[in-house]
């Protein structure tokens, strides 16, 4: 699904590869095992590995997601999207801004925004011309066990609200991810999940039917 702007629509699941699971030679063939699990989205979250290392991993993810038909954001680095032409970036707060992201490249660039647990960045995000917000962590975290607390209560107003996608993320499971669905969410973000089990691609696969699950519900 694409949006007006011929952008990639967010949905599903939306698997985040993070140098703290992943070795440099395992990005690839994991994310391979997590997009045909039934990964929608797949973001590049290297923040340990040095610049020479993140670059030939992101090129190589960036031919991968466009073989499978998948978009690629890289967190953080818009300078690294720009130069290996990775469909847009996710921004944090204190990452560059809105503005500068879509000059650096482009229109049909894919931007997101954490927004935490916060509907007014959410709503300043969405004016701005981001393509998704993420909020969370909604659940305890290994990642990021000091992220502040979002609620199912913020993702109903959210969805109220706002017409863009709309992403949760922070010590999601299959078995608590319906929730967030339920309440709203567009998309699940998940690391460990994915990235920190035995078979990527089964541990995918479980996320991913909890769309057509919830989808099926009356």
């Amino acid at each position: 699904m694409t949006s007006s702007a011929g952008r990639p629509r967010i949905r599903g699941l939306y698997a985040i590869a993070d140098s703290h699971y992943l070795t440099p030679t395992a990005f690839v063939p994991a994310v391979a095992h997590a997009v045909a699990g039934g990964a929608r989205v797949i973001q590049l979250r290297a923040k340990h590995l040095d610049t020479p290392t993140r670059e030939r991993i992101a090129r190589e993810l960036v031919a991968l997601c466009r073989e499978r038909g998948v978009p690629l954001l890289i967190n953080d680095d818009i300078a690294l999207a720009a130069v290996v032409g990775a469909t847009g970036v996710h921004l944090g707060r204190e990452d560059a801004d809105i503005a500068s992201a879509r000059r650096a490249l482009g229109a049909r660039a894919l931007i997101g925004v954490s927004c935490y647990n916060e509907i007014g960045r959410a709503r300043a995000a969405a004016a701005a011309g981001a393509d998704y917000v993420a909020f969370g962590r909604f659940f305890p975290s290994h990642t990021k066990p000091l992220a502040v607390q979002a609620s199912l209560e913020l993702l109903r107003a959210a969805r109220t609200e706002l017409s863009l996608p709309i992403v949760a993320i922070g010590g999601i499971t299959p078995e608590n991810g319906g929730s967030l669905i339920a309440a709203g969410a567009d998309a699940l973000a998940v690391i460990e999940g994915i990235f920190n089990q035995p078979d990527i691609r089964a541990a995918a696969a479980r996320y991913a039917r909890l769309f057509s699950t919830t989808a099926d519900s009356p």
